[in-house]
């Protein structure tokens, strides 16, 4: 983990350190946020007891335009622009405030309040003048209760402090501006979902473009100021049906680019649209999957889901301090957790890999601290955590992992998650190893997964230490050289510890996961690089089928048709 030099003063105080030349001057919200900050801080400090020793504010300014299409008519088109504020005050001292965790205690203090989006300096300020009167008031509450709760309740076995010292920043850019073409982009959405007009048993289906802005203005009384932003755009393509049985079916593909201008061609996403329609159609042929342990591949993809999942969330360092919380890793520093052909990496300055954008890319977190790679796990060992500026044992400084969706307070959370390997085959003789392993075992088949929608892990010390993947394109693999077999239904479920020593081999190319992750601090944008993997064993559950039947009346779309 890279330390950051210690700030000896809490108080308003000059730039101590310049993290990055500026490249535009601050603009109308930070001057203002700036000038409200000092305003209020040093008010505060005079006249309320208990006094703040840290104030922060953060605006984050959004802009959207989407358009979505089904069977080639527009659902929806449109967009927006907001900004919302985050306040942050912490009374009492580093080594304890009112951030304090206390089990079973939910700490919620900013609300995202929105602000004018306007450039008027009296509305914003009239805004964070409300604002920071409410979460003060709220933080000397919350304080009071942590130093009752320290009288009558036994002592943490993390005894680190609450926040940590950090280096200050100055980093001014011009703000990302939103560009989309709506009217090219309303056309391709239009062409490309009326392709599935073709699949007539789709319950379901649609093709959605859009792109948005994300502009961060960010002061704190340690003197940093930070003014940066960033483009997203995408394309979702879903569809989905009901099998005879009840089951629902559904595949999805997607297309992700910091810039709309560097989306597919209109041929590469009615070719998605072909293959999603052809997945759906498919799966409802496809046979059921049956309880299973055995061999399995997990695609790049998917095994890039299966690594965020099951290590990602693990290693957020606020984890490690939370009492409710597993804490599976927590006293497994130096020690193997992995294979030891396999180092994960999670790095936020990584803009692309192989030409791809990558979602989980940012300059500074919302701690107003610099992004910075870090090295979660070297040759199979824990080297270290995700931390925001909640310190825990053996890790006193953030390494910039500290994020929030506006309106929920910040954790450490993960950004590009990269696993690499050292034991790397070509995708033929991974699937050679699978057939081995496959005989091995004397199992019928074994599994492989192409790609996998979502997951879910419980990570809390009240739960099973265990997590479920949800796969949408499965095959059977049989070793006697019959064709793999689709089979629908089937969900991978298991433990972390047992899941990662099975893995016995990886491809030698990575696949690129974009997407959002939902936790404590709200959705983030994340991405997972993976190559694909060989696990030995692998367990996967039938799916819950839904209680609904087809629906009795016949489709419109299948009218005249034989």
């Amino acid at each position: 983990m890279l330390l950051s030099r210690l700030v000896k003063t809490l108080a308003i105080v000059a730039l101590l350190a310049v993290s990055a030349p500026a490249f535009g001057a601050d603009s109308v919200v930070l001057t203002t946020m700036a000038d409200e900050l000092q305003r209020n801080y040093q008010t505060l400090k005079q006249k309320a007891d208990p006094a703040p020793y840290f104030l922060s504010y953060e605006v984050t300014e959004q802009e959207s335009f989407s358009v979505s299409a089904s069977l080639g008519e527009i659902n929806s088109k449109g967009g927006g622009k907001n900004r919302f504020l985050d306040v942050t005050v912490r009374v009492g001292d580093p080594k304890m405030d009112n951030f304090r965790r206390v089990r079973g205690d939910r700490i919620q203090f900013t609300s995202g309040t929105q602000v004018a989006i306007d450039d008027s300096p009296a509305a914003i300020k009239d805004r964070i003048w409300l604002e920071t009167d409410r979460v003060y008031r709220a933080a000397a509450e919350r304080l009071i209760r942590i130093k009752t709760n320290q009288q009558v309740k036994a002592a943490d076995r993390d005894q680190s402090a609450d926040f940590s010292n950090e280096e200050s920043y100055a980093h001014s850019e011009a703000s990302a501006t939103l560009k989309f073409d709506a009217d090219k982009w309303t056309k391709s959405a239009r062409e490309a979902s009326r392709d599935f007009l073709k699949y007539p048993d789709l319950l379901a289906s649609d093709v959605a473009v859009a792109a948005s802005t994300d502009n961060r203005y960010f002061v704190n009384t340690e003197g940093t100021r930070v003014q940066h932003g960033r483009g997203f755009a995408r394309i979702t393509i879903t569809a989905s049906a009901k099998a005879a049985d009840g089951m629902d079916v559904s595949d999805f593909d997607s297309f992700e680019a910091v810039d709309s201008k560097d989306l597919p061609s209109d041929a590469l996403i009615r070719a998605a649209v072909k293959k999603v329609g052809e997945h759906v159609e498919a799966l409802l042929k496809a046979r059921t999957a049956e309880p299973f342990v055995g061999p399995a591949i997990l695609s790049g993809r998917a095994s890039g889901v299966f690594f965020h999942e099951i290590f990602g969330h693990r290693v957020e360092g606020h984890r490690q301090k939370d009492e409710a919380e597993g804490q599976t890793f927590t006293g497994s520093v130096g020690s193997k957790i992995l294979p030891d052909f396999l180092s994960v990496t999670f790095d936020p300055t990584l803009r692309k890999l192989g030409g791809v954008d990558l979602n989980g890319w940012y300059e500074y977190d919302d701690e107003g601290v610099a992004a910075r790679p870090v090295k979660a796990v070297e040759n199979g060992v824990l080297k270290s955590f995700l931390m925001s500026r909640s310190p825990i044992e053996g890790f006193d400084h953030s390494n910039g992992h500290g994020r929030r969706q506006p309106g929920l307070e910040v954790v450490s959370r993960q950004s590009n998650l990269i696993v690499s390997s050292t034991r790397s085959l070509s995708d033929e003789n991974l699937r050679k190893m699978l057939i081995d392993e496959i005989r091995r075992q004397n199992k019928p088949y074994g599994l492989y997964f192409e790609d996998i929608t979502s997951g879910f892990t419980t990570t809390s010390r009240s739960g099973l230490q265990a997590f479920s993947v949800v796969p949408v394109i499965v095959y059977k693999v049989y070793p006697d050289g019959r064709p793999d077999e689709l089979i629908r239904g089937a969900d991978i479920v298991g433990t972390p510890l047992a899941s990662f020593a099975k893995i016995i081999a990886t491809s030698d190319k990575q696949q690129v996961f974009n997407g959002y992750c939902g936790a404590e601090s709200g959705q983030v944008p994340v991405s997972a690089i993976s190559p694909a993997i060989l696990i030995s064993e692998i367990e996967i559950e039938k799916k819950d089928a839904a209680h609904d039947l087809l629906p009795l009346l016949p489709s419109p779309l299948t009218e005249g048709r034989k």
